[in-house]
């Protein structure tokens, strides 16, 4: 690809806003970054969680939210996914020139996740990753294990992307949550990857 296509292409960036009863985030992301993040939910093993989106992503990320977590931490995961979800499609536009499908079997440890998305425009979620309700919580004030999947659903809804992920083997809790953001940072990076000129649909647009 020539240096003047490369300069032509605009910055991929976005940010956003978002203020209710129950939290009030703030999000921004350069989708060609380099890894930096700034997180803090008030969640210490999910700030650690969204930091692998953006570190193994390739995006600059900054993510600040405070929720009511005296009462669950349920709101905050949850509107954090929706307001990263929604930069991420802002920062990819029309999506022109994009790769758009990426996919890959992530192992950590003794856990593996595999994941596979698609930046199609047409939300869905397919999540095959199962905690007994008795899964001790992480970190302290505590996340909930089963909260990933609430994180995965708004974050899918809000960029408009289909996400699948499953667990194939793992028995740490941390293990098999890591997996799976660092999997689907990869897949993210591959498949905002640009490799042509025009939207990679039959259909014109995604």
């Amino acid at each position: 690809m020539n240096d003047t296509a490369t300069a032509a292409r605009p910055t991929r960036s976005g940010s956003a806003r978002r203020a209710t009863k129950e939290t009030s985030i703030e999000v921004a992301l350069t989708v060609d970054g380099t890894g930096a993040t700034e997180v803090s939910t008030g969640l210490p093993f999910f700030d650690h969680m969204i930091s692998q989106l953006g570190r193994h992503g390739g995006f600059d990320l900054t993510v600040l939210a405070q929720g009511d977590l005296d009462v669950d931490a349920h709101h905050t995961v949850e509107d954090v996914g929706i307001c990263v979800g929604e930069v991420l499609a802002q920062a990819l536009g029309d999506k022109a020139g994009i790769r758009r499908f990426g996919s890959i079997a992530l192992p950590l440890d003794e856990a593996l996740v595999e994941v596979a998305l698609d930046l199609s425009g047409r939300p869905f979620l397919a999540y095959d990753i199962d905690f007994a309700p008795d899964t001790i919580a992480l970190g302290t004030p505590p996340f909930d294990p089963q909260l990933a999947e609430e994180f995965w659903r708004a974050f899918a809804t809000a960029a408009g992307l289909t996400l699948h992920l499953r667990l194939r083997s793992g028995k740490n809790t941390h293990h098999i949550l890591e997996a799976s953001f660092k999997g689907v940072a990869r897949a993210l990076r591959d498949a905002v990857c640009y490799e042509g000129g025009g939207i990679p649909s039959t259909k014109g647009t995604l």
